[in-house]
């Protein structure tokens, strides 16, 4: 009876855990991954060219930047008060990795930049009436890990 009772309770759960839905999608459609990766690539076109008012269009107004700062968490509203006085920046996309989660695709890329060398920015898109958006987006310096305990101590850590 216990061998019945257990089996049944084996099966139950498994049948129940392959029905949950899967949480990221590693096959993201061919439309997503051009859409995601063009909307991308325009950001940093505009950086680039400093044409704040298309850079802007394609965040989310709710949207957060996250800089290299910690300081630096930025409503759409900072980040333009911040970014709209310059001439802008430039980052060479090395790579970009994309996971798509229903109307959510996270990334992250390896950026070149000629100030702070080798960067990751990362971030979300979300799917919404307007296409894709910008929801947040997050800039980092990447350290290399020989080099972090010295940056760490640079930044306070004992």
């Amino acid at each position: 009876m216990q061998n019945a009772l257990l089996a049944l309770l084996l099966t139950s759960s498994l049948w129940v855990m392959s029905s949950l839905p899967v949480e990221a999608n590693d096959t993201i459609s061919i439309e997503s991954k051009q859409l995601a990766d063009n909307l991308l690539d325009q950001l940093h076109q505009d950086a680039t060219d400093a044409n704040w008012d298309s850079y802007f269009s394609l965040y989310d107004p709710k949207a957060v930047f996250l800089g290299t700062d910690a300081s630096e968490r930025w409503d759409m509203e900072q980040f333009s008060g911040y970014a709209r006085p310059t001439d802008g920046w430039h980052y060479k996309v090395k790579s970009r990795q994309l996971l798509q989660f229903d109307n959510t695709i996270v990334f992250d890329e390896l950026l070149e930049s000629a100030s702070y060398g080798l960067c990751r920015g990362t971030g979300a898109l979300q799917l919404t009436e307007n296409g894709w958006k910008i929801v947040q987006y997050h800039l980092s310096i990447a350290v290399p890990n020989e080099d972090a305990k010295a940056v760490a101590k640079l930044i306070g850590a004992k």
